[in-house]
């Protein structure tokens, strides 16, 4: 029997995601808000359900959506720059209530290493969050959400920095002035490696984890982004020169514990 696995949010890593594990021969449930991609997803294979997440209420199919799932992926991330100023914890414990609803006890919540703030030094998963935005703050609290429901088998993935294809933080870097921090280090991850954790998670069963999903090379924002920006044929981003030495290096202690986990994709 296949396994069915649920992803909430089939957007800019949901998608390949689901695209892997339909290769990988498992089912796959996928939610966009959407209507013009419903047949994008169901061209792919997935079995498309067209929901939105509120504060107040969980619009579309949400019951056909977790039914007969073995796993669900929540990749929700907030939506709390500009204006926009929702309640993340708000739907994600809708979210859980209607994960409660049904069979599923298996979930892999989608967070980032946003949540540790800036700490500065060496950062892994046994270190204390201190989040200071508001998104970082909301993630810690939704986490905790799944985290803490001893009905339920819940990964956290900390993702770093994502960059993938047309995506890259230097696209936006490029010819600015004066930025700071320029000799902190950075913390990223490429999609190729996000998709690697989570289909490794669910095949290994790594239930009730906490992961920090970060390539393991930290080199300082100005010396990685000038070189991006050169290979790009892209304006050198411009550091002040009086950035301090200070950042976090986050580190993942769950995943260099797995002697054969490798990452694919350099930075």
């Amino acid at each position: 029997m296949k396994n069915t696995i649920a992803i909430m949010g089939c957007g800019w890593l949901g998608l390949p995601l689901a695209k892997v594990l339909i290769a990988d021969g498992c089912e796959v449930h996928g939610s966009t808000t959407s209507e013009e991609k419903i047949e994008l997803l169901k061209n792919e294979g997935i079995h498309p359900f067209l929901i939105s997440l509120s504060e107040d209420e969980i619009d579309g199919n949400i019951e056909g959506f977790l039914s007969q799932v073995d796993s669900l992926v929540v990749n929700v991330p907030p939506k709390l720059r500009g204006n926009n100023k929702e309640n993340y914890v708000k739907k994600m414990q809708l979210l859980h209530g209607a994960v409660k609803s049904s069979s599923i006890e298996k979930i892999i919540f989608i967070s980032s290493t946003s949540v540790y703030g800036d700490i500065d030094g060496q950062v892994t998963e046994k270190t204390t969050p201190e989040p200071v935005t508001e998104s970082g703050k909301q993630l810690v609290v939704s986490e905790n959400i799944f985290r803490n429901d001893p009905s339920l088998r819940a990964t956290i993935v900390r993702f770093g920095g994502l960059i993938g294809p047309d995506r890259h933080p230097v696209t936006m870097l490029s010819g600015k002035k004066n930025l700071s921090h320029g000799n902190a280090p950075v913390n990223l991850i490429h999609l190729n490696d996000c998709i690697k954790i989570i289909t490794e998670t669910l095949r290994r069963s790594w239930w009730g984890e906490t992961i920090n999903g970060v390539y393991p090379y930290h080199p300082t924002k100005q010396k990685y982004y000038t070189s991006k920006a050169i290979g790009k044929g892209l304006q050198i981003p411009d550091y002040d020169a009086d950035s301090p030495k200070k950042g976090k290096i986050v580190s993942s202690y769950t995943l260099t514990n797995v002697k054969d986990f490798k990452f694919t994709t350099t930075l």
